[in-house]
């Protein structure tokens, strides 16, 4: 009767027959192999990267409730698997199973002393790890279901961004008391700060004195001993850290002459040029108008006549004194307003500095060439006619 050899006698006969084959010999053969699978992960790492890349998320803001966490999906399961430890016995399922199934397989070499390696006779192994996989999996698929996407949220991804974000928060959050180019001065139609005399942020004084953490300070906090509400969603406000950061941005690069403003970033955040004969359209041209000098008012849950500027059709039909701008009509209420005229339906606008004269041509020939919304609303042939232009004589015919 054949006696079997003792396992480990068998394996170190095989491991001594393979060490004498040249081919696999741990230096450079084994090393060889190792570099050339290291490369090659390294490249799909790289590639990935270059091609996918990684998406881009917000400055994290513990005071944004609407935030839903998600992890990367190497811990997706261990997210998922918290649901199942609520409240009280939550610290079972974020420190002690972890630390076990870690522990587990650091100590594998010194619990799992048996000689035999092949997988068919170690069938506790091999049931264990495949029930761990399978759980691992299927608790991945299940978070992945069940988590609701996140809300979406701008990411600025270059400093021209982030310049022209801030200039339309600032627009909307600020200009009522600052001034749409931040000028300051006497303020006009704010509840509780009628008539409160505002310093400019334009002016070095502010803009050399000031770091951008002391603004992003004053812009999240407030100055309430001087009236100033805050503006971060920690303190009643609604703006997130990276919106009031984005504020803070456009203030130093446009207002402080120690920094040069992105050629880029001033044509986005500029109104675009008209030609002599070019007729403004709401889209390119007014809206952009509207959004810098009167949205910060008319919007929402201000004292406005219930007059609301968000959209086109908004400036034509809403308010209590509707309609304020009529095609072809430059007596219209709004016309009227931003020509520093006192009627009923409303004072001067904007209250606090007559607007631009260029703008105010812009408005004007928008107005008579019949408010188009679009580009494709524009009339085949030149209808403008202002009237500066009517007044112009005419040259008498030669005899």
């Amino acid at each position: 009767m054949a006696v079997e050899k003792d396992p480990k006698k068998k394996y170190k006969e095989s491991y001594e027959a393979a060490k004498a084959n040249s081919e696999n010999r741990f230096f450079p053969d084994i090393i060889y192999k190792d570099l050339i699978v290291s490369f090659a992960l390294f490249a799909l790492l790289l590639g990935l990267a270059i091609f996918v890349g990684v998406s881009n998320e917000p400055p994290a803001d513990p005071s944004d409730s609407s935030y839903i966490p998600r992890p990367e999906w190497y811990f997706l399961w261990l997210f998922e698997m918290l649901k199942y430890f609520p409240g009280a016995i939550e610290w079972l399922g974020t420190a002690v199973i972890p630390v076990i199934l870690v522990l587990a397989l650091l100590l594998l070499p010194f619990y799992d002393r048996r000689p035999i390696r092949y997988w068919r006779k170690r069938p506790i192994a091999i049931t264990a790890m495949a029930l761990g996989v399978i759980g691992i999996v299927t608790l991945t698929l299940m978070a992945v279901a069940t988590t609701p996407p996140a809300e979406e949220v701008d990411v600025f991804t270059s400093v021209t961004e982030e310049i022209v974000a801030g200039q339309d928060l600032y627009s909307v959050q600020c200009v009522e008391c600052h001034g749409s180019e931040g000028e300051g001065g006497e303020i006009v139609g704010v509840e509780g700060l009628e008539g409160v005399v505002v310093a400019p942020l334009n002016a070095p004084d502010f803009m050399y004195t000031r770091t951008d953490q002391t603004t992003f300070n004053i812009i999240e906090y407030g100055q309430q001993d001087l009236g100033m509400q805050p503006f971060g969603l920690a303190y009643g406000g609604e703006l997130q850290r990276g919106e009031i950061q984005a504020i803070v941005t456009f203030m130093r690069y446009t207002w402080d002459d120690r920094v040069e403003i992105p050629e880029e970033a001033a044509a986005a955040g500029a109104v675009p040029e008209l030609g002599p004969d070019e007729i403004p359209t709401y889209d390119t041209h007014i809206q952009v108008i509207f959004r810098r000098t009167c949205v910060s008012c008319h919007r929402p849950g201000k004292e406005n006549g219930k007059y609301l500027m968000g959209d086109y059709n908004e400036v034509l039909n809403s308010g209590d004194n509707a309609p304020n701008l009529i095609a072809g009509d430059l007596s219209s209420n709004l016309i009227r307003m931003i020509h520093r005229e006192e009627i009923d339906a409303g004072g001067p606008m904007p209250p606090t500095k007559e607007l631009k004269a260029e703008w105010i041509d812009y408005l004007e020939r928008w107005v008579l060439a019949g408010m188009p919304e679009t580009a494709e609303d524009l009339p085949a042939e030149p209808t403008v006619q202002l009237e500066s232009d009517a007044e112009t004589p005419e040259t008498e015919e030669a005899p």
